[in-house]
C-alpha cells in the first residue's frame, strides 16, 4: 500500500465587520478573518495539505482568489471538491492533525463541532481528524490579536 504525507499551511487577517468561520462552523466573535472566500484558515490548511499529499498543486491553484465563483464561498465547499480531487487520483485520507493558533476565541469547546462537520463534509470518521487550539503568548501577529493561523498534516492512502 502505498502511503503520503502532507502538509499545508493558512493565516487571514482579523478585521471588524466579518463572520469568523473556523473548521467550518460559526464563531461568535467580535472580529472576522478577512478573505476572498469565508477565510476559513483551519480548512485551507488542511486543503493544502491534502492536496499536496497528492501531488495536485495548492489551493490557490485549483480555486485562485481572481476567480468570481469563489467570492465568498463557503470553504467546505472547496473541503468536498478537494476530496474530490483527491479521490479521482486513487486516494483517500488515513487522518489529519490540525493546529489553529489564536488568542482569541477560545476555540478548544468548539473542537467537537468542527471534528463532526469536517468529517461529514469528507466523509470519514471524526476520529481521524485531531484538532487541536493554541495561543502564541501573545507574541507575534497572531498574539496581537491581527490573525489567525492555522497548520495541517496530513497521511493519505493509495485506494486503487
Amino acid at each position: 500500500m502505498k502511503i503520503r504525507t502532507g502538509f499545508g499551511f493558512d493565516v487571514h487577517k482579523l478585521v471588524p465587520g466579518r463572520e469568523l468561520w473556523l473548521g467550518g462552523i460559526r464563531i461568535d466573535h467580535t472580529l472576522g478573518l478577512l478573505g476572498h472566500s469565508d477565510a476559513d484558515v483551519l480548512i485551507h490548511a488542511l486543503c493544502d495539505a491534502l492536496l499536496g499529499a497528492a501531488n495536485l498543486r495548492d489551493i490557490g491553484f485549483h480555486f485562485p482568489d481572481t476567480a468570481n465563483e469563489y467570492k465568498n464561498i463557503d470553504s467546505k465547499i472547496l473541503l468536498r471538491q478537494t476530496l474530490a480531487l483527491l479521490r479521482q487520483k486513487g486516494y483517500e485520507l488515513g487522518n489529519a492533525d490540525i493546529t489553529v493558533c489564536a488568542e482569541r476565541p477560545k476555540l478548544n469547546p468548539h473542537i467537537p463541532a468542527m471534528q463532526q462537520c469536517l468529517a461529514e463534509v469528507m466523509q470519514v470518521d471524526a476520529d481521524d481528524i485531531s484538532i487541536k487550539a493554541t495561543t502564541t503568548e501573545k507574541l507575534g501577529f497572531t498574539g496581537r490579536e491581527e490573525g489567525i493561523s492555522a497548520y495541517a498534516v496530513v497521511l493519505i492512502t493509495q485506494t486503487k
